[in-house]
């Protein structure tokens, strides 16, 4: 039987950013180092595959650090954690390591700086995703106010409309993001933003490369975990870009062929915490049941490298 043609659209940047890639690499580090069990603190990244292959490899995954013992090392996710969980580790005298995203800890550093210059600090971000809990608890409490939409700008109650600073977690949507900026100029004339986007590279570069590739295809699949927030903001991207049908896929398993029936193109993306395994897999499934083209659409080169922690480069 003839195979139809399809032509797949494949996204340049894609999956693994330079923050993923250093904290899954802390992970395996920290095993070579310390040897099994090594303790994370919440997944290191948004991604099943990739949480189940390093506990295959020994760690031991965990929410709160109360469920870690004291004499193993503990690694502390890459969505970073409140000031809190450093502090009673180091109470404890365990040993731990910090896999937080330099460009999150950015975040946290602006947040600091504004609060030692007395300013109240407004955060775009999503109510109880880690990232959003770790820098609103770099503060004390009621020294970060959370809003998600436009409409929670104009509800915010600020000790005082002439004192404040705003920071966004790292993995929204660029465009909705510019309403709510918008909204928080408009109603606090005196607000000051970030020095330089406080929405990393990586996010950005995925969503202009979906953007890019969006009025080409008939549908386009994100492959991504439903926890991970920068995967979901590439759906709502590829849908606002002219897509028909955008839809998260963890793995190949999960596409919905029937859908699917009658396309001729096919838009394949990866959020910033799946590998690249997932997207061959993805494709080697439309290789399968179609006669597939393969067209790259590149936005950006990137080469960013994150150090890992110097505990980690120096011998036991």
């Amino acid at each position: 039987m003839t195979k139809a043609p399809l032509t797949l659209y494949l996204a340049a940047p894609r999956g693994f950013c330079a923050g993923v890639d250093r904290a899954i690499k802390i992970v395996e580090m920290a095993l070579e180092k310390w040897g099994a069990p090594v303790f994370v603190r919440h997944e290191i990244v948004h991604n099943k595959y990739v949480v189940d292959g390093l506990r295959d490899k020994g760690a031991v995954f965990v929410e709160e650090l109360q469920e870690c013992p004291d004499d193993r090392p503990v690694i502390f996710s890459a969505h970073g954690v409140a000031k809190a969980v450093p502090a009673e580790a180091a109470k404890r005298e365990m040993i731990y390591v910090d896999a937080t995203c330099p460009l999150v800890s950015k975040v946290h550093i602006e947040a600091a700086r504004h609060h030692e210059n007395g300013l109240q600090m407004i955060m775009i971000g999503h109510e109880g995703h880690p990232e959003t809990i770790g820098t609103m608890g770099q503060l004390p409490d009621g020294e970060v106010l959370l809003v998600e939409t436009v409409e929670d700008v104009a509800t915010v109650e600020v000790r005082d409309p002439d004192r404040l600073a705003f920071v966004t977690q790292t993995t929204l949507s660029v465009d909705d993001t510019i309403d709510i900026v918008a909204a928080l100029h408009a109603r606090f004339p005196k607000i000051v933003g970030p020095h330089k986007e406080d929405i990393c590279y990586a996010t950005t570069n995925r969503q202009e490369a979906v953007k890019a590739m969006a009025p080409k295809c008939d549908a386009m699949l994100v492959v991504g975990a439903p926890n991970s927030s920068n995967s979901k903001r590439l759906v709502e991207v590829g849908s606002k870009a002219g897509c028909a049908y955008s839809q998260l896929v963890q793995r190949a398993p999960d596409i919905d062929w029937r859908s699917l029936e009658g396309i001729a193109s096919v838009g394949i993306t990866a959020g910033a915490s799946a590998p690249e395994e997932l997207i061959t897999e993805v494709i080697d499934a439309f290789r399968d049941r179609y006669d597939v083209t393969v067209e790259m659409v590149e936005t950006a080169v990137e080469n960013v490298e994150f150090k890992v922690p110097r505990v980690l480069r120096v011998p036991a």
